[in-house]
């Protein structure tokens, strides 16, 4: 907000911070396949790529730990559910015949982009869009969206707001690219959260706290792709050690608080130590950005294809 209040003349000199390219995804999508493709990492949106990256790495090793740990938008999520929580009695959820459908959406947002990004672009058009004026600019269009928001896409906020009282986490277990993504990582993942059959008293509280409906008290490890390894299944747990992270194969647990401390940890310290050492910041002077921001309106700052 400040660097751009900073290129529109109305604020004092300001850097840009890299890490609000952890809100372009797509350009992160974009930039992995190029890095793959040319063997370098190109200067506009570096910091997308590394941190889609080290998130899928999290997801990988921690289940869907940056959903419940670290994504601004799933902590948004929870407090707008605890506001639910207060409402009604009993967390609600859809039937079986529409979650499981309504679930599929996230996969086929998924879907749609790898298939677009990875098997319908070119090289060349990849390379094209990432250096179009629209990509370059991604990261202020994503704050115009916001700061000069319209009605109808407040209104879709405004859905997604009052869906969230009442379906805790309805963006998150519905519609989320993102978590799709991380989802499917993390079942390929060696980390589980593990019940111990003789240790459980079958008291049922895992299966009543977990956020995403899994029956914990049901299986011997957890198996899913909407586990985000948040605990709160083992927070409840009443008998010691019934119920902890560990690894496949091993019948050693993970101590609760060693997960939470690593997840932290890898996430945080990779992010540091390409932040020290690079590649991080993007090679887009700040006098290129002011011509970006002063020619926005022009049709070139437009979605490719709108």
């Amino acid at each position: 907000v400040f660097f751009v209040s900073y290129l529109e003349g109305k604020g004092p000199e300001v850097g840009r911070p890299p890490g609000v390219e952890g809100f372009l995804p797509i350009s992160g999508l974009l930039a992995v396949r190029d890095w793959f493709q040319s063997g370098q990492l190109n200067p506009i949106h570096p910091a997308s790529a590394i941190i889609l990256l080290v998130i899928v790495a999290v997801a990988f090793f921690f289940k869907k730990g940056f959903c419940s740990w670290v994504c601004p938008v799933g902590f948004i999520s929870e407090m707008i559910a605890s506001v639910g929580d207060r409402l009604t009695p009993r967390r609600l959820k859809l039937p079986r015949l529409l979650d499981w459908p309504f679930r599929s959406l996230k996969y086929l947002l998924l879907g749609f982009f790898v298939y677009v990004i990875y098997l319908s672009m070119t090289s060349t058009q990849v390379s094209e869009f990432i250096a179009s004026p629209y990509n370059k600019v991604a990261d202020i269009k994503m704050l115009k969206f916001f700061t000069e928001i319209d009605l109808f896409a407040l209104t879709t906020i405004a859905i997604l707001f009052v869906a969230s009282i009442f379906l805790r986490g309805f963006w998150c277990r519905y519609l989320c690219p993102y978590g799709a993504l991380l989802g499917l990582f993390s079942l390929a993942g060696p980390a589980k959260i593990k019940r111990d059959h003789d240790l459980c008293i079958n008291c049922g509280k895992c299966a009543r706290a977990c956020p995403s409906f899994i029956k914990v008290d049901q299986i011997k490890q957890v198996v899913s792709d909407e586990c985000t390894g948040c605990l709160d299944c083992v927070d409840v747990c009443p008998v010691a050690e019934a119920l902890e992270p560990g690894l496949i194969g091993r019948r050693k647990k993970v101590p609760r608080r060693v997960w939470a401390y690593a997840i932290v940890v890898v996430f945080w310290g990779a992010l540091l130590i390409f932040k020290l050492f690079g590649p991080w910041r993007n090679e887009i002077t700040t006098e290129e950005y002011r011509y970006h921001i002063e020619q926005m309106d022009n049709g070139q700052y437009m979605h490719p294809g709108r």
